[in-house]
């Protein structure tokens, strides 16, 4: 079951707003809405986040994700369709129910900080624990915890006046940690803040979401963070959401021409990771094998370079050609170039940590979690990379050629 599931929302401003889903459903466009002094800010969304995800609306100002989160929090009553918090439809709840799910299942965390001024960093971080009636030293031990985890140990009792711009944020962050809710939602939390200091947030969020395995909707309008943060990322644009998708799938399969301009000018070597574009090897000599079937390997797939990899797919080294053919022609021994002489990378690596390899290696071995072959990077691959975003998806649903997941398929018997 998913965390947070939206189905079918709607968000219609105006007199008798459901005449305005009901034109919207039947084809009328927002100009149409317009005209009949209707504001229709969110249409048709529908989507889920799972458990422990960081899931990301990303828009320009009024595309209606700021009116979605809302819609999630229940701040904002749709005009249409049901928004449910781990199973609980919090459309059809009202008053004391509807506030024990926003108080024990939901956290908030702002754009502008909303820091009580009067009240110190200790009385912030702890302050949706009194609101829930928890005990002064219990909440206390909750937010000093808490400022610990986002770097302010020990501002506890300063004010907010005395900290930066990207301080208080963190006594933002502090108190939705505190609050010990699995879910956390983050309106433009980090909008108001300098780059670098916001790139510090985001550094921040990453980590303790490894660490914690919130389940977070993060709200914002800047894609390079949307495509940083986001497990998954909805793009909305004039109430609808476009895509929904991972970073990778956004870049590599635009659904449409919006989404597809919208992404052309994304820095891919810092979203795209080796996962993403490395390619099975074409074959792979085993630890046993000799120069033989190295030789046999390389004029049957046309190729100058063969991994070699022990019985557990973990790699051993490489075998070259002129390797090769020194052992066939002499019948000595095949000279087995180490895995640590080698370009090894990671599956997660980003492109752009993987340059400074591939000037010294023709061809990059990626490696997974548990240290197995996962493919290869050909440097001319690493090349195409860089290229522009593909065409989108035609507009009438037709969708772009996808590449397969790459599998290692070992040659001549290796487990």
């Amino acid at each position: 079951m998913a965390s947070i599931s939206a189905e079918k929302l709607y968000k219609v401003f105006g007199r008798r707003p459901q005449r305005g889903v009901d034109a919207l459903e039947s084809g009328a466009t927002r100009a149409d809405l317009r005209q009949q002094g209707l504001t229709p800010a969110v249409i048709d969304a529908s989507f889920d986040v799972k458990e422990g995800e960081i899931f990301v609306v990303m828009g320009l100002s009024g595309s209606g994700k700021s009116t979605l989160i809302r819609m999630v929090n229940g701040l904002l009553e749709p005009t249409a369709g049901t928004v449910s918090i781990d199973g609980d439809d919090i459309t059809r709840l009202t008053g004391e129910k509807l506030r024990r799910v926003r108080r024990d299942k939901v956290s908030m965390v702002f754009q502008h900080f909303a820091l009580l001024p009067h009240r110190t960093v200790g009385e912030n971080a702890a302050y949706a624990l009194e609101i829930s009636g928890v005990s002064r030293s219990e909440r206390e031990k909750k937010a000093d915890r808490a400022l610990d985890m986002v770097g302010l140990g020990g501002w506890g009792g300063s004010l907010p006046g005395e900290l930066s711009g990207g301080m208080r944020q963190r006594v933002g962050l502090a108190r939705a940690l505190a609050s010990g809710t699995d879910i956390m939602l983050m309106d433009e939390a980090f909008s108001a803040l300098d780059p670098l200091i916001r790139r510090d947030m985001q550094d921040q969020l990453i980590e303790l979401q490894h660490e914690l395995g919130k389940t977070i909707l993060f709200i914002t309008h800047d894609l390079n963070e949307a495509m940083r943060l986001g497990d998954r990322i909805a793009m909305m644009r004039d109430g609808r959401i476009e895509q929904i998708g991972s970073a990778e799938e956004i870049l590599n399969n635009p659904v449409n021409n919006y989404v597809a301009e919208f992404v052309q000018d994304v820095d891919r070597t810092r979203v795209l990771t080796a996962a993403n574009i490395m390619e099975p090897p074409v074959a792979v000599l085993g630890t046993e094998q000799g120069p033989q079937t190295a030789h046999k390997l390389m004029r049957e797939h046309q190729t100058t370079i063969l991994p070699v990899v022990r019985r557990d797919r973990t790699l051993a080294g490489l075998v070259r050609e002129r390797d090769v053919a020194t052992a066939v022609r002499d019948g000595g021994e095949l000279r087995v170039v180490p895995a640590e002489q080698v370009g090894v990378v990671r599956a997660g690596d980003h492109l752009v940590d993987l340059f400074g390899h591939a000037t010294e290696h023709a061809l990059l071995i990626v490696l997974d979690e548990q240290d197995k072959v996962a493919g290869v990077i050909p440097r001319v691959t690493l090349l195409a990379a860089l290229r522009s975003s593909p065409p989108a998806a035609d507009e009438d649903g037709g969708q772009p050629a996808t590449t397969p997941d790459a599998q290692l398929q070992p040659t001549g018997g290796v487990a």
